[in-house]
């Protein structure tokens, strides 16, 4: 027992310290891990409202069937169930970068690359964002968006966007990929490319002409014709 104890806490220690060496040494880091397709289907991409404007990213994996980690409510919004029993072994939970981070054409995107949720009058968008740059591209969006800081918001991945798992040597880790095999600056550039769509559209057109009196109304008029007459004076 105590062996088995020791043996998984070193293997743990040994996982975080490949994560501290990736965030200092970035271009060693991206040829350094390995990674494999998710079953998207065991997973929730969720936002949830924290204060008056503001969204924080999670991720849950349901690792066995039941009871469910999350259902879905008459209004759209996802119900956090997991918080009603202990989900040790049943549920996992990604809540930070330490948990998720981006991969881009098989490698580990730069630090400088980071997940971040984004509200406008369209949805909720979680978006790729170069904190240098200013450059952004979709990797999941929402457009049943509703503040409630009992539930969360559900998003989709967008087409071409994936969950991986990171592996380092064959062994898998925990850490998970939102993952794309196209690399990260051809994905903002596309991003940058596509014209903006108008959601209200707006013609001019001419006045029409007015419209020709009613014969009907000229047969109504019987008798002379009524005429101002203005004296003449030299």
């Amino acid at each position: 027992m105590g062996r088995t104890y020791f043996r998984k806490a070193a293997l743990s220690a040994a996982a975080v310290g490949l994560a501290a060496i990736a965030g200092s040494m970035p271009g060693w880091t991206r040829a350094l891990f390995d990674s494999s397709p998710l079953q998207e289907e065991r997973f929730a991409i969720l936002a949830q409202a924290v204060g008056r404007d503001r969204w924080k990213l999670l991720l849950l994996e349901q690792i066995k069937a039941r009871p469910l980690c999350w259902e879905e409510r008459q209004d759209g919004l996802m119900n956090p169930s997991l918080n009603s029993f202990d989900f040790t072994g049943i549920c996992s939970r990604y809540l930070d970068s330490n948990g998720y981070s981006l991969r881009t054409s098989g490698k580990d995107a730069d630090k400088r690359y980071r997940l971040g949720l984004k509200q406008s009058r369209n949805g909720l968008a979680l978006q790729a964002m170069d904190s240098v740059q200013g450059d952004s591209t979709t990797v999941a969006r929402a457009n049943n968006v509703r503040r409630d800081k009992n539930a969360f918001v559900k998003l989709t991945l967008e087409p071409g966007w994936s969950l991986e798992r990171r592996s380092y040597k064959g062994r898998t880790l925990s850490h998970v990929y939102f993952a794309n095999t196209t690399p990260i600056n051809t994905l903002m550039k596309a991003s940058k490319a596509k014209p903006f769509k108008k959601n209200l559209i707006f013609t001019a057109s001419l006045p029409k002409p007015p419209s020709a009196p009613r014969r009907g109304r000229l047969n109504r008029q019987r008798g002379p014709i009524r005429l101002t007459v203005i004296p003449f004076r030299p």
